[in-house]
């Protein structure tokens, strides 16, 4: 396994990958033209974020999204973790788990970032439990939205 930062070459698997996502976890088709789009302009701005994905024998076979909230209250950025997606024939094979160290080594040794974050949807039990492992804990704060982009 190797991880690195995406590349813009690697839009199409990503786009592909939040579709697949959105259905298996929400049972959401998403709209394939604005997700394409929303992943090139991020992977073409770094203030957006930055897609982590890992690579086997040359394909893409996992990502994770970090995206950025500026803290007050704490003098840093939480870096929120979304976007999260293993190939279903990768999963339980430690792929997440590599990519979540990634990350949470490069948070730690950043003085600017007090602490990663994630929203994971309600019945998605697996996840949890994932999250729980890595030593994630439950916060008290409830997510409220109102979008007008489906």
């Amino acid at each position: 396994m190797k991880i690195r930062k995406a590349r813009l070459t690697d839009a199409a698997v990503i786009a592909d990958f939040n579709a697949r996502l959105a259905w298996e976890t929400e049972k959401l088709r998403l709209n394939s033209v604005i997700v394409s789009r929303g992943v090139r302009a991020l992977l073409k701005d770094a203030a957006k974020g930055t897609y982590f994905v890992v690579e086997m024998n040359g394909a893409v076979i996992g990502q994770l999204l970090i995206t950025y909230e500026w803290s007050d209250w704490r003098n840093g950025n939480f870096w929120w973790i979304q976007s999260v997606y293993v190939a279903a024939e990768f999963r339980s094979a430690g792929v997440f788990r590599a990519l979540f160290s990634h990350v949470q080594n490069l948070a730690q040794s950043r003085r600017d970032v007090c602490g990663l974050r994630l929203y994971v949807e309600k019945n998605n039990r697996r996840a949890q439990q994932a999250y729980d492992r890595l030593g994630m804990k439950h916060t008290h704060y409830e997510i409220y939205e109102t979008s007008w982009r489906s």
